[in-house]
């Protein structure tokens, strides 16, 4: 097999047949998604409430759907790190997550239930105060800015097309963001929902294959290092324990949030995670399995684009079509997601005040996030693990502690205090990564500076008593 190729020279008529029989469908999904909404306002004009969280009535079907399909478009993120470090992938990528889905199904969905939020600054505002709201909304919309995923689809655009990564960056963005834009959550969620089947199936696939073409676990151990097969893939327990800690961010992740607040009743939030976290983990085990054998048949590949390339020279034709539609759907599933959310951080959250309009101020803020999402990805030349370490491990330990101990302890943490908490965990995270240390203590990560830091405040400063902050339902 080869390392790198184009992809047009493998693709059969039939191939480009049901690459685009897929998006079609997704087009067609997300335009089924205006036309409920156009017709909702015909009958009766639609709110904000109504775009952003399609009135509150997503079933349990629609719920997993999307909410699974939302979870992996950093697919050749992922990839790189299993090409890399083996199955310590599935331990960072997928089990620390796997624990964060089951505390957030059994011990926080009943207590946001409580609150009719529209996002998560907004929650945190009702549960603190209007300062804190801000603060949230700023740290949620650099930590939701999709700087990974518009990579992702600049990437895929180039090995498909031979497109430019910049130019592909700026074409996929702006489709996803016109039928986003167009439709809001309706069109985001119905075309998550085809994009949900295509995803499954094109791993499973790509497995299934492996495994009848080169065998099973002993052609990956006699062609992997050892190293491939420990937990840690060989990086320190420090440097795999702030995953554990990013992946509690789940706790605090505004894409859960959103369906959350859109769903039905807390039944439906509390059944659909648990039947997700099944399929999460049936997806990673092919995820994870797929780019163990793209490493061992192809390993002077570049990391990221390995399993991509493995599998399209793997299938047989019309399946190269499919599942060359499947990374699509991962890919544009979680950046239509993204994208909305952080619009909705930057209209909704930071400028509910100042526009008349919120679903005027939403389109535009798309493409605006769009546009630096872009920029973003440059700044971080283009490496997937640090987009998600910097602005994972930022996000984490200045939200994460306050939120969890405003659900533990309701009304002790006041306002300032919220505010203090956060933007000194920032402070200090940032000072650490640039202050002369001894050499025993550059192992310690920032993130751990930051959460202690903000850990040590809320403690010592918190009220004894309290009473919570007065709920506000917007509608």
């Amino acid at each position: 097999m080869l390392n790198e190729l184009k992809t047009i020279s493998y693709f059969h008529w039939l191939d480009w047949a049901v690459f685009f029989a897929v998006l079609s469908a997704t087009v067609a999904a997300a335009v089924y998604g205006i036309r409920r909404l156009n017709k909702k306002q015909a009958a009766k004009p639609a709110g904000a409430l109504d775009y952003l969280l399609m009135g509150r009535q997503l079933t349990l079907p629609l719920f997993v759907a999307t909410l699974v399909a939302t979870w992996y478009g950093g697919i050749f993120g992922v990839n790189e790190i299993t090409f890399n470090y083996g199955i310590y992938n599935f331990v960072t990528q997928g089990a620390f997550w796997y624990i964060s889905y089951l505390i957030f199904a059994f011990f926080i969905t009943d207590k946001i239930a409580r609150f009719k939020s529209v996002t998560l600054p907004d929650l945190t505002g009702q549960m603190f105060g209007p300062k804190s709201a801000k603060v949230a909304a700023v740290f949620t919309f650099f930590y939701i800015t999709p700087v990974a995923y518009v990579l992702s689809l600049g990437m895929f655009l180039h090995m498909v097309f031979g497109i430019g990564v910049l130019p592909g960056m700026v074409l996929g963005t702006l489709f996803t963001g016109l039928y986003s834009a167009w439709g809001g959550f309706r069109s985001v969620v119905f075309s998550d929902l085809v994009q949900f089947f295509v995803m499954c199936s094109a791993v499973l696939l790509v497995v299934l294959f492996s495994v009848g073409t080169f065998g099973g676990l002993s052609f990956l151990k006699a062609n992997l290092p050892a190293s491939h097969f420990t937990l840690t893939g060989g990086n320190s327990w420090l440097n795999t324990l702030i995953w554990g800690f990013i992946a509690l961010s789940t706790l605090i992740d505004p894409s859960f949030y959103q369906r959350c607040f859109a769903a039905k009743s807390p039944a439906v939030v509390k059944k659909g995670i648990l039947i997700s976290t099944f399929i999460w983990f049936c997806f990673d085990l092919c995820t994870t399995a797929g780019s163990l054998y793209a490493r061992a048949v192809l390993p002077q590949a570049e990391p990221g684009q390995a399993y991509f390339f493995y599998a399209i020279q793997l299938l047989p034709v019309g399946l190269k079509g499919f599942f060359v539609a499947g990374i699509l759907s991962i890919i544009l599933s979680t950046l239509n997601s993204f994208l909305f959310i952080a619009s909705n951080t930057l209209s909704f959250d930071l400028l509910r005040f100042r526009v008349k309009n919120i679903v005027l101020s939403n389109r535009v803020a798309i493409f605006l996030v769009g546009a630096l999402a872009i920029f973003m990805a440059h700044i971080f030349h283009g490496s997937f693990k640090e987009i998600w370490l910097v602005l994972g491990s930022y996000f984490s330990a200045c939200l994460l502690v306050p939120i969890l101990m405003g659900y533990l302890y309701p009304g002790r943490i006041s306002d300032r205090l919220f505010v203090a908490s956060s933007l000194t965990s920032a402070a200090t995270m940032t000072a650490w990564r640039f202050i002369p240390k001894h050499e025993v203590l550059e192992a310690l990560d920032p993130f751990y500076i930051g959460i202690l830091t903000g850990l040590i405040i809320l403690l010592i400063f918190r009220q004894r008593g309290g009473t919570p902050i007065a709920r506000i339902t917007y509608r």
